[in-house]
């Protein structure tokens, strides 16, 4: 969430901060603002709202010109959103800074600073850290910003400017991630790696407790106590056509589209003679199948990637799964130590719940794996073992391409477990990775029957409310078609599993009201139908999603989807897809900006 840059170079700075922030929407905000350096002066332009509302106002007042400037993309969390309370901030008369995060104790702070004479005119805590950097600045920046970190709790990253300091940005993170560009005789911050891709392909990763100071000539970095520190400099694998819309729509359709192609980049360099192999993420059959229980842990569609990873691993390997919610995991005392392994999901990972969840575990001496999509972030370094899922960028808010590549690498992991532990033969394991290989095709052929998925959704464009409903793997595909109609559609709905149905919430079902039944998997086919059955005959507009085996009776199902069928066990690999279009259709048809649904932020750093 929230989104920081920063420039310093002889380009038009206020047209590089917004174009980067741009980069950055795809983060989730509710207000925009820069600062920069111009006249002699930090000069601030700041409104709640989008970007466009930003560059709007600048047009009406005047744009600062200048080379050194910072900007911020902000989601609320102190203060609701409104011009005062958007980024940037003043800290008194030299510091005027940015920061993406939470100050867990910046009601203390303010009380100190209010007794030392200081005033505020937001609400936020990002106001405190400002007035502390400048209270406690007296001609040295360095000195400024650890003297701050040492009495600041939380998690932060922040772009801060010096009145007489007009050539430099300083840089500092706790927690919350940043990066450091590198251009020809340029620098950038940033909060992720596409607002600087139109300028730079190199950066550097901030750690933990790093300060950065930025000119034209390049970067130095130090620690609290001022040490200078060495760091490599790395290049993005991707570049800003990756990041571009390629004359899709939305990003969001468009990386629908890109599925298929995220799985064979994903699954097949992990792939050696036909059978699975992840040695060089840490995994080896010798070191997994030693593992007593397995707790995967993750946050809203990551943790329904994890619910597909369970049922496969408890089916192929006979090894019990605990799927947590990761803001939960941590504050039930989980019964987790040595033998244990925990699988922490998350695609941008730095996902601060999913992160401290890891460090808990950790502490606790169990092992710990990461499935993230970022390389370098937080939980990609810190975890013991690991594994990229190499989807590329994902830009809408609404993940659909993170979700296939993680449920794929569960598979591929499943698929290795049980033939560790000799719960599988080798030639089943074969069969196994070679059907998932074929998912990509089998994918393609449903994304060319999109317009059937156009016609479904336009049933559910008036819908106040329905439901989702399945059993076993299809009840974890409707947990996540759910969500996604909820995050962008804004329509309510809910994921029960169809045999819970009878226990209380067929109480829900009136006449017209929609529920979309999953059925896949052939062993649960009988059940599922009576189901569906039970909610028709409440009143209920049915919309069913199967394999292409089955012909429903008429008077099971308004609209009926048929998927391609392949092994049950993979039919999550495909029945996701048909969720994700009817989610995307009905936010288009009611007006929505799909990409950038209301409240929410792709990356969730804080608690």
């Amino acid at each position: 969430m929230c989104g920081i840059v920063g420039y310093v170079g002889a380009r038009n700075c206020a047209d590089v901060l917004v174009s980067a922030l741009s980069k950055l929407e795809y983060r989730g905000y509710d207000s925009a603002g820069i600062a920069v350096f111009a006249d002699g002066e930090i000069q601030i332009a700041k409104s709640k709202g989008r970007l466009a509302d930003l560059s709007a106002k600048m047009e009406k007042e005047g744009k600062p010109e200048g080379h050194v400037g910072i900007g911020h993309t902000r989601w609320a969390t102190h203060g609701e959103p409104t011009d005062v309370n958007s980024h940037p901030h003043r800290g008194g008369a030299y510091v005027t800074l940015v920061h993406n995060g939470i100050i867990e104790n910046y009601k203390r702070l303010k009380e100190f600073l209010i007794s030392e004479g200081r005033t505020f005119v937001s609400d936020t805590d990002t106001e405190v850290v400002a007035q502390l950097v400048d209270y406690h600045y007296h001609g040295d920046p360095l000195a400024a910003i650890a003297d701050t970190m040492r009495e600041v709790t939380g998690s932060f990253a922040l772009g801060i400017l010096f009145a007489d300091f007009p050539n430099k940005i300083f840089a500092v993170r706790r927690g919350s991630p940043l990066i450091v560009g590198k251009g020809e005789n340029e620098s950038f911050i940033a909060s992720d790696v596409p607002a600087i891709l139109k300028y730079t392909k190199q950066y550097y990763l901030l750690e933990h407790d790093e300060i950065a100071v930025l000119t034209d000539k390049g970067t130095e970095f130090y620690d609290t106590r001022f040490v200078p520190i060495q760091k490599e400099l790395l290049t993005a694998d991707w570049d800003m056509d990756a990041a571009e819309k390629q004359g899709y729509e939305h990003f969001m359709l468009k990386e629908i589209h890109e599925q298929p192609e995220s799985i064979l980049r994903t699954v097949t360099p992990r792939i050696e003679d036909g059978l699975p192999s992840l040695a060089e993420c840490g995994i080896t059959p010798e070191k997994i199948k030693e593992f007593r229980n397995i707790y995967i842990v993750a946050c809203g569609t990551a943790m329904h990637a994890g619910m597909v990873g369970k049922y496969v691993i408890e089916k192929l390997a006979r090894v019990p799964v605990i799927v947590d919610i990761a803001s939960e995991f941590r504050y039930r005392e989980p019964l987790i130590g040595e033998g244990d392994l925990i699988i922490i999901i998350s695609q941008s990972g730095e996902t601060a719940d999913s992160l401290e969840a890891m460090r808990l575990a950790k502490k606790l001496g169990a092992k710990t794996l990461a499935i993230v999509n970022a390389k370098g972030s937080s939980i990609a370094r810190e975890a013991d073992m690991l594994i990229y899922t190499h989807a590329g960028p994902e830009i809408a808010v609404a993940s659909t391409k993170a979700y296939m590549v993680q449920i794929a690498v569960m598979y591929l992991f499943g698929f290795e477990l049980a033939l560790a532990k000799g719960k599988i033969t080798e030639e089943e394991c074969r069969r196994l990775t070679a059907l998932l290989l074929e998912t990509p095709g089998y994918i393609e052929k449903i994304l060319a029957r999109k317009d059937e998925l156009h016609t479904i959704a336009e049933s559910l464009v008036k819908a106040e409310s329905l439901l989702y409903i399945g059993r076993g793997l299809d009840y974890a595909l409707s947990m996540e078609g759910s969500l996604k109609l909820k995050e962008i559609s804004y329509i309510h709905s809910e994921a029960y599993a169809a045999g819970e149905l009878k226990h209380g919430t067929i109480s829900l079902i009136y006449d017209g009201m929609p529920v979309i039944a999953v059925d896949t998997q052939k062993a649960l086919h009988e059940k599922t139908v009576s189901n569906i059955k039970e909610v028709k005959a409440r009143g209920a507009m049915t919309i069913l999603v199967c394999g292409d085996s089955y012909a429903p009776e008429k008077d099971i199902a308004d609209y009926c989807f048929r998927l391609p069928e392949i092994d049950d066990l993979l039919m999550p690999m495909m029945g996701v897809v048909p969720l994700q279009l009817i989610a995307y259709y009905a936010s288009v048809m009611r007006g929505n900006d799909v990409d950038k649904p209301r409240n929410l932020a792709k990356s969730v750093t804080v608690e």
